[in-house]
């Protein structure tokens, strides 16, 4: 069925399943680092028989602040890094990169965002992505492949997506999610090895309250066991949302949508990976630089383990935007 939502219809649908995306991962760390504290260090248990307990969730304040701090300081060194690793170089004085150098400026205008630095990847595959803290220290990178493809509208068309993911802080909030896949996990390590050493008899005693501490001690142990898969799963949604959000921010700056149509499908139709590209990068990109087949795939399972959403589907939403149907 063809979507017909206009550009700010797509927007605001995006940033919505976006904020629901980034509740239920909030939840699922205060679930987790809660249940660590009150089954395993017996915050809000009594002190009968128990042993000594804790009077605040010390286990949940320690992986916020490791998070917090994981964040802050990929947020200062980031994008250095992953500049760096991909070999991306300062454009030249060749044509492609001045024209590219063009383009950048006309989009910051347009945006009304600072000029990001302007980056060249030196890889035959086309690609691009945007890396910084915010607006003001943002960086975009094209590939030499991706310069030889497109022409002066396609290429503006990728320009004006990477300039939304700019303006939508999208570089920012895949920060905060990495750091929140980070907590979780370091919740989930120790949940389990606490149970294993030495957790296993005060979390019996908390379990004695009756059959609704149970259930909520096997969730909680469900939750660890599961939590490293489904705060990935969360990450690659918010993934996707985020690429779509910045087709539509990509379109609206442009007027036109069918330019970076036509640049995603010349980016599909690219057999080789983007070698230069590094797998801890692959969410940044405007398309995925493993080339693994499951983000061209539509179902469950594509929803669940993609990290990008369907090039075909992308183009449809695109050509929805500019009132085609085909």
């Amino acid at each position: 069925m063809q979507d017909t939502r206009n550009i700010y219809e797509q927007q605001a649908a995006n940033k919505r399943n976006t904020i629901l995306i980034m509740v239920l991962f909030t939840l699922l760390v205060g679930f987790l680092g809660l249940g660590f504290d009150f089954f395993l260090l017996g915050f809000g248990a009594d002190d009968a028989g128990h042993g000594q307990r804790i009077g605040f969730p010390i286990a949940t304040l320690i992986a916020i602040g490791v998070g917090s701090v994981h964040s802050f300081w990929s947020l200062q060194a980031g994008s250095r890094t992953i500049l760096s690793t991909s070999g991306a170089i300062p454009i030249g004085d060749d044509p492609k990169h001045r024209q590219l150098s063009n383009i950048v400026d006309e989009m910051a205008i347009a945006s009304g965002l600072p000029r990001p630095q302007v980056y060249v990847i030196p890889d035959p595959d086309p690609n691009a992505f945007a890396t910084g803290k915010d607006p003001r220290h943002a960086s975009l990178a094209v590939t030499e492949g991706l310069l030889g493809e497109l022409n002066r509208d396609e290429l503006q068309g990728v320009v004006a997506h990477e300039m939304g993911h700019i303006h939508n802080y999208d570089i920012r909030m895949m920060t905060v999610v990495a750091a929140l896949i980070g907590t979780v996990m370091l919740l989930s390590e120790f949940g389990l090895r606490s149970m294993r050493f030495g957790g296993r008899r005060r979390s019996s005693s908390n379990r004695e309250g009756g059959a609704g501490g149970g259930l909520i001690f096997v969730l909680w142990i469900a939750a660890m066991v599961l939590a490293p898969v489904v705060s990935q799963i969360l990450a690659m949604a918010v993934s996707r949302q985020r690429e779509y959000l910045a087709d539509a921010s990509g379109a609206e700056l442009t007027r036109n949508p069918m330019a970076l149509a036509s640049a995603l499908r010349k980016i599909d139709a690219a057999v080789e990976p983007t070698r230069s590209i590094k797998k801890g990068t692959a969410h940044l990109c405007i398309a995925d630089p493993l080339d693994r087949k499951i983000n061209s795939r539509e179902g469950f399972f594509s929803d669940l383990l993609a990290t990008h959403p369907p090039i075909n589907k992308r183009i449809t939403l695109l050509q929805a935007m500019a009132y085609q149907t085909t």
